[in-house]
């Protein structure tokens, strides 16, 4: 079901990949091994790089918002290089009534006119900081929307998140859940709830609130890549918060 139209297929780079091999132990559990990466060791060139954003550029019309995982923390080794970077700026800039909205490893500080989503430790980093005291934290966040003019979303594990606006930062209190987790693949999951969620029309903290519910849904799915349906994450909203209002 998934449109690959603007999808570029090139024999000279890789699509990184991030494997977890899981061992099935003797009373038949199951135990996680090490991680396997495979990395492109090549930049992106400035040809490629230039399709890209023609691709980007073209399917814009098409869709609500656009998500941006700048998962690679090597320079120009990915997709996300400073090139595209700026690109998405003034795409962005341009198309105000789309929701952008970025997840990086290495390179939060570096995005403009786009909502960005770095965890606790990424967003005091961009900042300066390395052991953040909660007052700085939100220093931090209010600094980061400032610079990038848009809001922040700072993950904080089971804690939630810290949604921060120039003025100020809301705490959106994480999805209490119990038993075996597998916490892997919890922020791109947070992600697709909050863009999901923006794009439907919610808030910024309503859309937080929507990305911790299926974070907290897919944390539970031990072992596998986690999904949350829609009937799913409206009954962890009534379990968690009761009725709707």
């Amino acid at each position: 079901g998934v449109d690959m139209t603007h999808l570029l297929t090139l024999e000279e780079i890789l699509t990184p990949t991030y494997t977890k091999p899981m061992v099935i132990q003797e009373d038949g559990s199951e135990r996680e091994s090490s991680r396997v990466d495979i990395r492109n060791r090549r930049p992106l060139s400035e040809t490629v790089q230039e399709r890209l954003v023609a691709e980007l550029s073209a399917v814009l019309p098409e869709v609500d918002g656009v998500i941006i995982e700048d998962q690679v923390e090597e320079p120009h080794l990915g997709v996300v290089t400073r090139f595209v970077r700026e690109a998405l700026a003034e795409l962005a800039a341009e198309h105000e009534d789309k929701v952008f909205f970025a997840d990086s490893r290495a390179n939060i500080a570096e995005f403009r006119n786009v909502i960005i989503k770095p965890n606790a430790r990424e967003a005091a980093l961009a900042m300066g900081v390395e052991e953040p005291s909660p007052e700085q934290l939100r220093e931090a966040g209010q600094g980061l929307a400032a610079r990038n003019g848009r809001p922040v979303f700072i993950t904080r594990g089971p804690e939630g998140m810290l949604v921060c606006s120039s003025e100020e930062c809301t705490d959106v209190p994480g999805v209490p859940v119990k038993g075996p987790l597998d916490i892997c693949g919890a922020g791109d999951s947070a992600t697709s709830g909050i863009v999901s969620a923006l794009c439907a029309g919610a808030t910024i903290g309503e859309a937080a609130v929507f990305g911790n519910l299926v974070a907290s849904i897919t944390i539970q799915q031990v072992g596998t890549t986690g999904t949350a349906s829609p009937a799913e994450v409206l009954q962890r909203y009534l379990d968690t918060y009761g009725e709707v209002d």
